[in-house]
């Protein structure tokens, strides 16, 4: 450095002080307070989930050029917004971070187009998209170009749907519009007394409604994990958060051309799940937790489950078989008894179809007794809302292979990836009862007359409830049909969906020619 000439080594000087600026923002005051609140800067939120310096940043001094209101001599560098690329894992992922200590995140003009040239670049390469989100909404002095500036990123985040994975991180206040962005993405997730998302916030709700409410209890992660859906993993803080963005991203494709990264793993293929003879009850009326099952069939037993807190009824996981990625759907029978409503066929409705975009088996493990009765489930839509899981199966050209545990009641059935609505491989344990209906209430409807004219009609009803049980019900009757290809032994369970899986790894669907379907809404 010394020997370069003065003016070189000035502007040298000059260039590192404005990154460095730029870096540590406008005010120090600022990175205090953030911290003071339990949240890190969104160079620090970067640097955790990127690999060590990794991270390539891009318009760093970037400025806007609005005026009025007093932003002509506030003009800090980066605008509020840092944005770039790394690598998780070796791997490329481009980022944005709201940096609330500028405009309190707010966007403007200039921040959204930063936003647009990365998802772009990210478009362009085939890689995933994380929006680390903490951010006040538009920038009001900015007017409506601040609103055009979220209409363009909505605009983008559809046109990736589908193409790379897109994650949102919410680690601060997300008001208005701005909630739109998360909600188009594939991934959300939430830390508590951190993360807040609502179109209008407490004050607007009061004043219209005249109800009074705190902002966790209108949009804290809780209530977006567990009461509204919009959340699929929330966290206790936000380096924990961070670390499971960087697992999620293992297990997904960098893109929709490409297949999920494969991981060597010690865990026999051909290893016999003997555990599963003990955790289900081959009555049907027991419960039991689909988790531990899941837990037995994958590799080292290892899992994550998306949408945990929301639609307990039904459960839906990523893993690895034989180390490679599978989605699991399976019906939690410790929840409703397994039960499909509208919320589990939604959110299992928008993990099929995930999973279908970015070539990832399907593993479905059925133990479902029907859809929920009622007259709050019929007004509230449950004939489209539990189509959409109906649509999103039918769709599906990837790998897809079911196993019918117990119960397999009805529609229903026929909706968790039944042979008539193309599974590539159904599979049946020796408990199965796969049936219109369960014996007890088709024997009611069947032999109504014959049981109320019967001296003794309770002994009627059991003799008729077994009778319907030996003709229809018995575990190899839809075998005998061929809508199971084989009834397999609980122990040989993971060897059979690795073989299974293993046969079907270049299996080629086409769908018709479309602009695209118009799936029930």
């Amino acid at each position: 450095m010394a020997d370069l000439p003065a003016g070189v080594l000035d502007r040298l000087r000059d260039l590192a002080d404005r990154k460095e600026l730029a870096r540590q923002g406008p005010d120090p005051l600022a990175t205090e307070r953030q911290h003071a609140k339990g949240k890190l800067t969104a160079h620090e939120r970067i640097a955790l989930l990127l690999d060590k310096g990794s991270f390539s940043e891009i318009e760093s001094l970037r400025r806007h050029r609005a005026s009025g209101f007093g932003l002509e001599a506030n003009r800090p560098y980066t605008d509020g917004v840092v944005t770039g690329w790394g690598t998780v894992d070796g791997r490329t992922v481009f980022v944005y971070a709201h940096d609330f200590r500028i405009f309190g995140g707010a966007l403007g003009e200039a921040h959204a187009q930063k936003i647009h040239k990365l998802m772009d670049m990210a478009i362009a390469a085939g890689a995933p998209l994380v929006s680390l989100n903490d951010g006040a909404g538009a920038r009001i002095q900015e007017g409506v170009c601040a609103l055009a500036g979220y209409g363009a990123i909505f605009r983008l985040n559809t046109k990736a749907s589908g193409v790379i994975p897109q994650i949102s991180v919410m680690l601060g206040p997300c008001a208005g519009g701005a909630a739109y962005s998360p909600a188009l993405t594939d991934f959300v997730f939430v830390v508590r007394d951190s993360s807040q998302m609502f179109i209008t916030g407490p004050d607007v709700v009061h004043a219209v409604t005249g109800e009074r409410v705190s902002h966790d209890a209108l949009g804290g992660a809780d209530v977006h994990a567990g009461v509204s859906g919009v959340a699929h993993f929330v966290h206790d803080d936000e380096p924990s958060c961070l670390a499971e963005v960087r697992y999620l991203l293992s297990l997904l494709p960098s893109n929709n051309r490409e297949l999920p990264p494969a991981a060597p793993t010690s865990d026999p293929s051909d290893r016999e799940t003997d555990r599963l003879l003990e955790l289900v009850p081959a009555d049907g009326n027991r419960s039991y937790d689909i988790h531990a099952v899941i837990e037995e069939i994958v590799d080292d037993g290892d899992y994550l489950e998306v949408h945990a807190a929301w639609a307990g009824n039904i459960v839906c996981a990523l893993a690895r078989l034989g180390g490679h990625v599978v989605g699991f759907v399976a019906n939690q029978p410790a929840c409703m008894a397994g039960v499909l409503d509208i919320k589990a066929s939604e959110k299992a409705a928008r993990f099929v179809q995930f999973c279908d975009a970015f070539n990832i088996p399907l593993i479905t493990l059925v133990d479902v007794p029907g859809f929920l009765p009622g007259v709050d489930q019929e007004h509230d839509g449950i004939i489209r809302r539990g189509a959409k899981l109906l649509y999103a199966y039918c769709n599906a050209t990837v790998p897809r292979v079911s196993v019918v545990l117990r119960k397999a009641y009805g529609g229903a059935y026929i909706v968790m990836d039944s042979r008539s609505i193309g599974v590539d491989i159904a599979l049946a344990w020796p408990t199965n009862e796969i049936a219109v209906m369960g014996a007890e209430g088709a024997a009611n409807i069947v032999f109504r007359r014959e049981i109320n004219a019967a001296a003794d009609p309770e002994a009627m009803r059991r003799q008729k409830i077994a009778e319907y049980r030996d003709e229809l019900v018995h575990p190899y009757y839809a075998a005998e049909r061929g809508l199971v290809d084989d009834v397999i032994d609980p122990r040989e369970t993971r060897s059979a969906l690795i073989r299974s899986v293993a046969m079907l790894c270049a299996k080629h669907a086409e769908l018709p020619r479309r602009k695209h379907g118009n799936p029930p809404q």
